[in-house]
């Protein structure tokens, strides 16, 4: 019966005190806020919050916050774009690179155009054999090694000195420097040597087992 009693008057203390909490009204905070944009952005603001209890027995409780903020935002600067270089609408042989950095405090960009020596020598290529000069052509297109390589392999040497045919394969032979393959040339040549050497000592071996 006491414990049943005790919790009789708990409950009631609670719902009296829930009641009064009820009355009383809520206590919004103040705050105050600037904003101040442009370059860099500033963020002041404040903040009060009260709050007041009033308990059964006469007792009271207050409560005061004070709270003051500030921040300073930097922005980001504008992005460095990359100029844009084209000359696809143009008959030229050039191609454009561009490039642009950028960071928080600095950015940069620029370009520039490069010469296509293989869209050039075509070109020029061409403007001969439309004015009648074939064998001039076929000399420009030869400066390139892959043109000249596949001439040799054809059997139509480029011409060389005023040269056409056999006269101008007898005149690449003697320089071979001249050749505009020169370095891939020589390579083919030494590794054609090493295996020739190979084949060679393996064909002096098998005479020496035939002879004894």
């Amino acid at each position: 019966m006491e414990i049943g009693r005790m919790n009789y008057y708990f409950t009631g203390v609670l719902v009296i005190l829930f009641c009064l909490l009820c009355l009383i009204p809520p206590a919004y905070p103040d705050s105050t806020q600037t904003n101040t944009s442009g370059s860099n952005t500033s963020i002041e603001g404040g903040y009060t919050s009260e709050s007041s209890t009033t308990y059964q027995s006469g007792s009271s409780s207050n409560t005061t916050s004070n709270s003051t903020n500030h921040s300073n935002v930097k922005s980001a600067p504008y992005t460095a774009s990359a100029p844009s270089f084209s000359a696809q609408s143009q008959d030229v042989c050039a191609t454009g690179v561009s490039v642009g950095i950028q960071t928080f405090g600095t950015g940069f960009s620029g370009g520039k155009t490069n010469r296509d020596m293989n869209c050039e020598r075509i070109k020029l290529a061409k403007v001969l054999y439309d004015f009648g000069m074939k064998v001039g052509s076929v000399a420009l297109l030869c400066q390139d090694e892959r043109v000249f390589e596949a001439m040799i392999n054809a059997g139509t040497p480029c011409p060389v000195d005023g040269k056409i045919g056999k006269d101008a394969l007898a005149i690449w032979n003697k320089y071979e420097f001249e050749r505009p393959d020169y370095k891939t040339y020589v390579k083919r040549i030494k590794k054609r040597e090493k295996i020739d050497n190979k084949i060679n000592k393996a064909e002096a071996k098998k005479l020496e087992l035939h002879t004894k």
